[in-house]
Parts: C-alpha cells; sequence; structure tokens
C-alpha cells in the first residue's frame, strides 16, 4: 500500500508513544515557568468553577469571569462572561457582527462553555449539543463521525465553524480539548456567518478555542471509558508581558483502547497551541492544531430496502463490522485573525485559516433486506483527501446619528476546497449477515489497490456582507438590517482522466431582518426574517456522491421572547423554515433534489442557576415537517423523514449541603426523542427513544491543589434504540457507557 495508510496503521510508535509524547513536551515547556515560582493559586482555581453572580444586570454575569475586550468591537480575546451556572454565556457570536449578548440578539443561539464540557466529561461535540433540544444525531454513536440534525435539517461535521472560520476544523469529528465555547446558532445564518461549504440551513455550530487567562494554568487529567479507553490530557496557559499582553494555551490528549462496542478500539491523539497578543489597539490570535485517529471496526450508517419494515434496534454494544475494517484520519490545521482599532469605535480585521485533512476507510455500509435483520455488507477501500483554504476581512464599529446608535458590520469572504474522494475499490464478496447475530468472516487486505486521491471537486464559495444594528431608547428597540451577495461554484472532475463532468455556477442575494423589542427592563420580544442558500450534498454511500447540485434559496421567519431572571434565563422561538430538500433511493442508492420541506415548530429553552446550588439546562422542541413539494405527489403532505414531533433534552446538577459532604454534586440528564420516518411514504418507522444519564462530581484538595473526581453513566438503563432516520439512513444509538475522570491542578 504505502502513502496515506502510514498516517495510523502501520506507525506503531505513534499509537503507543503519541499521547505521552504530548504530555512530556507539555510540561517539559512549561517547567521553566513553574520553577520561576509562578504556579497557578489552588483557591483561585476553585473560584473560576464557582460563579459569583451579579443579578443587577441585563444578563447575570459571574464575578471573576476574564477581563473584557479593550474594544466591543474586538473578537480577539476573552469571550463573553458565563451565565449563572456557569454551563452557558450571557452572548455569543453573531459572525461578521461581532460577540452579542443573548438577550440582544434577534435568533435563537446558546454558547456552551468549557465548564459544562469539562463536567460532563464530554468526548466530542456531539456530547456537548446533545444538551440542545433542537439537535439530534443523524449518526451512529462510535462511528468517529459527527453528523447533525438542527431543526430538523442536515448540518454536516464540515460545516462546523472554527473560531469563525469555515473548512479548518476537522472535517468530520473536531477534538474537543482545545475549546473554549460551542456555540450554536439555530436557522439559517447566511448573512451572518456565509456559506457553510455545504450550505446546511438547519443551523451553525462555532467551536471558539481556547485562550490563555490571566491566571496560570497547570491541568493534568486522567479518565477511563468502557470497556478499556484510558484518556490522558493536559491543559497548559500562561500570559507573559507588563499587562500580560502575551498569551500562550497547550492543550494535549490521547484516548485509547477498547470501546462498548464489541472488537472495537480506538487511538485518538490531539494537540493544540493557541498564541494570542492583546494590545492597546492591536489584537491577534494563531492556532495550531493536529489530531489523528486510528479506529477499528467503526460504526456506519445502514440503510434499509424500501417497502420493509425497520427491524427492531440490536444490542447496541453488538458489532456488525467486521474486526478488520478501520477508519484512519489525520487533520493538520491553522487559523489566524488580526484586529486593529482605527479609532475607538472602528475597528479593521481580518483573518485566514487552513486545513489538510486525510482519511482511508476499510469497510462496509450495512443495507437491511428483511424485517428479520439480515443485511448485506459490501467491502470496500475509499482514500479520501480534503484541502480547505478560508479568508475574511472586514470593518466593525459603532457610530451615533442623532438618537440612534448604530453597529455596524462589513465582511467580505472566500473559501476554497479542493475534495479527492474516487470510487470505492470493492474488496472481495458481499458479506451477508444479521443484526442480532452478527457473523465473523477472514480478515481481507488492501494489497495491490490504489491509494491515490486525485481531485473529484472543487468549491469556491466567495460572499460579501453588510449589515447594521440601529438600536434607539436606551437599546430598548433594536433592529438589524443586512444582507449577503454570494456566489457558489461547484466543479466535479473524473478521477482518472482529471477532465471536469460536471459544473454548478450560482449566485444569490440573502437579505436579513432581525428586531429585539425590550419593553420592560428583562423582558426581550424578538423577530427575525433570514435566508440562506443550500448546496445539497449527497451522503458517501450514494453511487452520485461526488455530484454537484446548484445551489437553492430558503427561508425563516422566527418569533420569539428571552427573559432575564438575573440567575435563571429562559426563550422562547417559534420558526418556520423552508428549503429544498435531497434523499437516497434505498433501491439505487441515487441521491437526488426534488422535493420541498417545511419544517414549522416552537422551542423553549430555560438555563441557568434558579437556587444556589441546583442548576437547569435544556428545554422542549416541537417540531412538523411537512413535504410541501415531493417528486411523487402521493407524497405531498406526508411527514418529512427524520423529523420527530418532539425532543426533549433536560440537564440538572444539584450540589449537596456542606453539611452532608461538601463538594459533591449530583448530575443527571433525560433525552426523549418521538417517532421518525424513514421513507418519504411514511410506511417506514422507528419507535420513540428515552435515555437517562447519571453522574457524580467531587470537588476537593489534595495537598493544597484543586482535585476534581467525576462519574458519569451514559444510556444508564442500556436502551436499546435507533436514533434517526433522516437522509435515506438508519443511525443507532450509544450504548450504556462508564467514564470516570480525576482532575488536578498544579
Amino acid at each position: 500500500m504505502g502513502g496515506f495508510r502510514n498516517v495510523g496503521r502501520h506507525r506503531p510508535a505513534l499509537r503507543q508513544g503519541w499521547g505521552l509524547g504530548v504530555i512530556v513536551a507539555a510540561v517539559a515547556a512549561a517547567a521553566p515557568v513553574l520553577a520561576q515560582g509562578e504556579t497557578a493559586q489552588g483557591e483561585t482555581a476553585v473560584q473560576l468553577d464557582e460563579l459569583s453572580v451579579q443579578g443587577s444586570g441585563a444578563a447575570g454575569r459571574a464575578s471573576g469571569s476574564p477581563r473584557a475586550p479593550v474594544n466591543p468591537n474586538a473578537v480577539v480575546g476573552p469571550p463573553p462572561a458565563p451565565y449563572a451556572g456557569g454551563a452557558v454565556a450571557t452572548g455569543s457570536r453573531l459572525g461578521f457582527l461581532g460577540n452579542r449578548n443573548v438577550f440582544d440578539q434577534p435568533f435563537s443561539a446558546t454558547s456552551y462553555t468549557e465548564k459544562l464540557v469539562r463536567d460532563q466529561q464530554a468526548r466530542n461535540v456531539q456530547d456537548v449539543v446533545n444538551n440542545d433540544p433542537s439537535i439530534r444525531t443523524n449518526v451512529p454513536a462510535f462511528s468517529g463521525i459527527l453528523g447533525f440534525f438542527i431543526r430538523g435539517f442536515p448540518v454536516f461535521a464540515q460545516d462546523i465553524a472554527f473560531n469563525g472560520l469555515y473548512g479548518v476544523a476537522d472535517a468530520f469529528n473536531p477534538a474537543i480539548e482545545p475549546i473554549e465555547r460551542v456555540e450554536v446558532l439555530r436557522g439559517p445564518s447566511t448573512l451572518l456567518s456565509g456559506i457553510p461549504p455545504f450550505g446546511n440551513i438547519g443551523g451553525v455550530i462555532n467551536l471558539i478555542p481556547k485562550r490563555a487567562d490571566d491566571v496560570p494554568l497547570n491541568r493534568v487529567t486522567l479518565g477511563y471509558a468502557s470497556d478499556t479507553q484510558i484518556y490522558k490530557a493536559v491543559d497548559i496557559g500562561r500570559r507573559f508581558g507588563e499587562a500580560k499582553e502575551w498569551g500562550i494555551r497547550f492543550n494535549g490528549a490521547f484516548n485509547n483502547g477498547s470501546t462498548p462496542i464489541d472488537h472495537q478500539s480506538l487511538h485518538l491523539g490531539v494537540a493544540s497551541l493557541a498564541l494570542d497578543y492583546r494590545g492597546e489597539r492591536l489584537r491577534a490570535s494563531v492556532d495550531l492544531g493536529y489530531q489523528e485517529l486510528d479506529f477499528t471496526a467503526p460504526l456506519r450508517n445502514r440503510s434499509v430496502a424500501a417497502g420493509v419494515r425497520i427491524p427492531r434496534a440490536p444490542d447496541l454494544t453488538l458489532n456488525q463490522h467486521q474486526s478488520w475494517e478501520y477508519r484512519d484520519s489525520a487533520n493538520q490545521q491553522v487559523a489566524t485573525r488580526i484586529e486593529y482599532d482605527l479609532t475607538p469605535d472602528l475597528t479593521v480585521y481580518g483573518a485566514y485559516g487552513r486545513s489538510n485533512f486525510r482519511q482511508e476507510y476499510f469497510g462496509g455500509v450495512l443495507a437491511i433486506f428483511n424485517a428479520r435483520g439480515d443485511y448485506r455488507d459490501p467491502i470496500s477501500y475509499l482514500p479520501f483527501h480534503i484541502v480547505n483554504r478560508t479568508a475574511e476581512a472586514g470593518l466593525r464599529g459603532t457610530v451615533e446619528t442623532g438618537p440612534i446608535k448604530h453597529s455596524f458590520g462589513l465582511a467580505a469572504v472566500g473559501f476554497w476546497q479542493d475534495l479527492a474522494q474516487p470510487p470505492a475499490q470493492s474488496v472481495g464478496p458481499t458479506i451477508v449477515s444479521n443484526l442480532y447475530d452478527p457473523v465473523s468472516v477472514a480478515p481481507r487486505a488492501t494489497a495491490g489497490l490504489s491509494n491515490a486521491t486525485p481531485r473529484t471537486s472543487s468549491r469556491l464559495n466567495r460572499s460579501i456582507a453588510i449589515a447594521d444594528t440601529l438600536s434607539a431608547f436606551d437599546d430598548r428597540v433594536l433592529l438589524t438590517l443586512g444582507g449577503r451577495w454570494q456566489s457558489l461554484d461547484v466543479n466535479s472532475y473524473n478521477a482518472v482522466t482529471g477532465f471536469r463532468t460536471g459544473s454548478s455556477d450560482s449566485g444569490a442575494f440573502s437579505p436579513g431582518l432581525g428586531l429585539v423589542v425590550k419593553p420592560v427592563e428583562r423582558l426581550s420580544l424578538y423577530a427575525n426574517y433570514i435566508e440562506g442558500l443550500t448546496s445539497p450534498a449527497p451522503p458517501v454511500n450514494a453511487v452520485n456522491a461526488t455530484a454537484a447540485f446548484p445551489a437553492a434559496v430558503s427561508r425563516q421567519t422566527e418569533v420569539g421572547a428571552k427573559y432575564d431572571f438575573g440567575s435563571v434565563g429562559v426563550g422562547f422561538a417559534a420558526f418556520e423554515i423552508e428549503q429544498p430538500f435531497g434523499f437516497t433511493d434505498p433501491s439505487t442508492l441515487v441521491f437526488s433534489v426534488d422535493g420541498r420541506q417545511r419544517n414549522s415548530g416552537v422551542e423553549l429553552t430555560v438555563f441557568g442557576e434558579p437556587v444556589p446550588g441546583i442548576r437547569l439546562l435544556g428545554g422542549v422542541s416541537l417540531l412538523d415537517g411537512v413535504q410541501v413539494r415531493a417528486q411523487a405527489a402521493a407524497n405531498v403532505g406526508k411527514v418529512a423523514v427524520g423529523v420527530p414531533d418532539v425532543q426533549l433534552n433536560l440537564y440538572g446538577e444539584y450540589d449537596l449541603p456542606p453539611t452532608l459532604l461538601a463538594g459533591l454534586s449530583l448530575t443527571g440528564r433525560v433525552i426523549y426523542t418521538a417517532s421518525q420516518y424513514y421513507d418519504l411514504a411514511n410506511t417506514q418507522k422507528i419507535p420513540d427513544w428515552a435515555t437517562l444519564d447519571l453522574g457524580l462530581r467531587y470537588a476537593t484538595t489534595f495537598e493544597n491543589r484543586p482535585l476534581t473526581l467525576r462519574a458519569n453513566v451514559v444510556n444508564v438503563t442500556g436502551n436499546n434504540y435507533w436514533a434517526s432516520t433522516g437522509r435515506g439512513i438508519l443511525a443507532q444509538g450509544a450504548p450504556r457507557t462508564y467514564l470516570l475522570s480525576a482532575s488536578m491542578d498544579f
């Protein structure tokens, strides 16, 4: 073989020593600083986790939070402070408009904090957004791939933004360790954030990288997950200079061992370095990252033959894939951002990002052909390569014209992608087996197969955006107006000859309008109309997976309300989104875009700390997905595929009174999802499902060093369930999983 295969499979030294090497390098880097006596104070570190809320502001902010940016137009710098309870932030980024308070936004958005990530022992972005009632997965757990439904529409991992830039993070599973915030903006956001690589309009997930805080940090975490996964991580941060203007933050992690799934194991290594400068007028940051994943016997989506009743979900610890199947991937990324204050009220900025992602997949996608759970598993070898480049330049500023204050933004964005996804190469005969009693067959080899990755498609997204938020009556009325002109050029190429086989050149102007009215001090009423430009993308198992489809306009109207009680925030949203939809025919595996789908819904969310020691996070989403246009006239008016009518998520924490056991917290989360249809004709269906997660957290000190012990159980009852059915594929849920960790600050 040779070539990319050496990323993971033929580098045993990397597998066995990479994680230790990261930790040794990190500790070595920190040692000179520690030797000079610049150690983190244990009491300070504990106070960062224990938030003292000031209830008099427009949003409950935590005392002791990072210092505010020098300029309100700044993005490089500390993110908005945590809200009461510490699980979410008081604000999030609205694309090129910068950070805005959540109660001033005419959109539905949540920013999940790094504290929540650590307390729930989240292993990836999906674990974090499992707290969101508007989001569900569209891929199986333990597949090593992320995919989402937001408000009932698919959003791919490749559409996850990193610090506002698309195409930088790992294409399939961005590491969570270097991330300070996971921001979720629900609904189309083309005006604010530009066009994602695939143009999905369900929402945007933006990852905000960690930055060094004023307090030195040295944190080591050791963890265990069932069945025998060992987790090691370090997090080291320092600031230097007279005004602490220079910052450096290093995160390294290594996770290896067997998962709860039979004969499945993973080896994940992550290293990131975040550098930043915060001067009086100039701010800049550089983020460097590398991650590598070797996954043995990963799960994949399933398909079900037309007309076949969907079998009950199997024992989720069973692995229908062969022990010699694998998915190996590696991603290198860099992102830079610079801001300069031309005046106290006007900031010019620029950003650039690049990533190089490679993957090998050797295995099959199961095709279920009867109600007994029998399936066919055609084995193939698929190398994959993506190179992304992205750049942005713009202005942000504020100006007053009489009684009206303007907060405006102007941005130009470019995104370039070269994708290599050659046709799958079959290896041996198709395996025939059963979901409940899978067979094992002799290992197969990829010897003699080509691992070349010639370009099969390219993409160029360009846009120019302008928007202005007009505020009056002491910010009690805020009106946001703007639009983005954009063009999408997509080309497909023959993998053998290199000749272009198809192209699509689309362009559109996408307007946006948002209004916030505060009739009383803590109540925000809002409405928005916003458009998105959708570029449908076939799934990898489609026979036309590299086909280029023209972009189409999607539209959202939304009204809602938010109320800030000081220590608790609640939100209500009612929305309607309409967009073209694509579907993979289960018989021919041809992906086509021949329909239109309208999702209407209401969302109720809650977050905060209603009383000291009790914290809540979650909500409920009611959805009505309808096919308003379909290739088959009989399907018009039927329920849209993969859209459950109820989604509920509720997470809670309770601190035991100090008289019982100081520092001990009980945690729990319930997730419920209603039944979903698999096919357009609504003849195939999966039942509703619910899971229960429980946990304990104990914060104490060991030799005057802060120590936190965590224990979590995911899916306590061991419920076996199908998680989702969207896009003509079937994804299974997560089995019972045990998580243990110990984290100490030095």
